[in-house]
């Protein structure tokens, strides 16, 4: 898999307590449609073995559930673990974008028309679960992607319980109740500040209500996401990226995307979120709109503006 992501030798395999084989329409990038999942290069919910196995552990409506996915020969082989395990399998052509259409897609860049035809396997995956991207979503707010992935990882390593099936050192997050009773100081152990702890704590309270935003169309899922103090365009935008398979829910407030953006498609630098929405809006205007599919697309091709400044220096509050 694409990105870096963690290998380790592959596990014995027991009988699996669940299987299903399934065979997409079209070309399937297992590492690009579902790699936004992956929380860095340690997350203990998401691993790739040595033999390209996916594995991923799950906080299902069912309970926790191990979910190991494998491209043979055009084919997807699913093995699942667990209580969720029946609930992650049927599921399992959403996750892989089943679901998606690209068909009503049409380029109207160079570049993305490149990438476009060069990635055929992209789909927009639909999970339908939002807390599960809803939460790292929310620790990834105004820090760097290694302060986000830290805490991640030690909160499921600390607060989570090891998932289902053959492979250790897989976690599934806590559940609402989990994460809605978590004291403030292992929040702040894990490196995270008040205003994030709470907006979590917030969320989990109300999780059934944000649950179901994955059958709303996408106004009305961005607008009950961001009734939660705390959670605000960016967040919600991110989390049903990945719930809703929302090809339209454009990240906006990011500090390097609409930079990206601009300096892809034009060379410009320092472009803002009204410029980067300027650029993107033909892609508005196409029946549900596609702007998350040109976004990927135009971050997939890897140009982005030369550095100037120094990598913005992480701190650990947890030290404090």
């Amino acid at each position: 898999m694409r990105g870096g992501a963690l290998r380790v030798p592959a596990p014995r395999q027991p009988a699996a307590a669940a299987t299903r084989r399934w065979t997409p329409r079209g070309p399937l990038d297992l590492g690009l449609t579902i790699g936004p999942l992956r929380r860095g290069p340690g997350d203990p919910s998401f691993r790739v073995t040595s033999d390209g196995s996916v594995w991923r552990a799950v906080r299902t409506p069912a309970g926790p559930g191990t979910l190991r996915l494998a491209v043979r020969g055009g084919e997807v082989e699913a093995e699942g673990w667990g209580p969720g395990a029946d609930w992650l399998l049927d599921g399992l052509p959403a996750l892989l974008g089943d679901d998606d259409d690209p068909s009503p897609f049409v380029p109207r860049h160079r570049l993305v028309h490149e990438m476009h035809r060069r990635r055929p396997g992209l789909r927009l995956m639909r999970t339908g679960l939002v807390l599960e991207s809803l939460v790292p979503a929310v620790l990834e707010q105004k820090v760097t992607s290694d302060e986000a992935y830290r805490a991640w990882r030690l909160l499921l390593q600390r607060h989570g319980e090891p998932a289902p099936g053959p492979l250790d050192r897989l976690f599934v997050m806590p559940d609402a109740r989990g994460w809605a009773m978590l004291p403030s100081w292992e929040f702040h152990r894990a490196g995270v500040d008040g205003k994030r702890s709470a907006t979590i704590v917030r969320a989990a309270r109300v999780a059934s209500r944000l649950e179901e935003a994955v059958s709303m169309d996408l106004p009305a899922a961005l607008h009950r996401l961001q009734l939660i103090p705390g959670i605000g365009p960016w967040t919600a935008a991110e989390t049903l990226q990945r719930s809703n398979g929302a090809a339209d829910a454009i990240t906006v407030g990011d500090l390097h995307v609409p930079k990206i953006v601009g300096y892809a498609l034009t060379g410009e630098r320092g472009t803002d979120d009204a410029r980067m929405l300027e650029l993107l809006a033909p892609y508005g205007e196409q029946g549900d709109g596609q702007r998350h599919r040109a976004c990927r697309l135009i971050l997939l091709s890897g140009r982005t503006p030369p550095r100037r400044a120094p990598r913005f220096a992480p701190k650990d509050i947890s030290t404090i």
